[in-house]
């Protein structure tokens, strides 16, 4: 899914290959992402690494959990905005 202009009804969801990431993250727009980036395997950081985007498919989660754990007194840090640090 290379998103963007492709990832649109007229051009069939670039031919089918975003129609899974548009039901797995429909908030997680190809505007802000490259949706092949999302869940491959590597923690890509901001803004594939947002909530709305399962947390880069999954692949921030240990990050994210470490650094949850690491600055467990920042009251400013919660599982909404953790993928901002670091």
């Amino acid at each position: 899914c290379q998103g963007g202009e492709y990832n649109t009804e007229e051009c069939g969801y670039d031919g089918g290959d975003c129609i899974q990431f548009n039901q797995d993250y429909p908030e997680c727009t190809s505007e802000e992402v490259v949706p092949y980036t999302v869940g491959d395997g590597h923690c890509d950081g901001f803004p594939q690494n947002l909530k709305k985007c399962g947390w880069d498919g999954e692949d921030c989660t240990d990050r994210n959990d470490n650094i949850m754990k690491k600055y467990a007194e920042c009251s400013s840090l919660n599982e909404t905005d953790v993928g901002f640090l670091g």
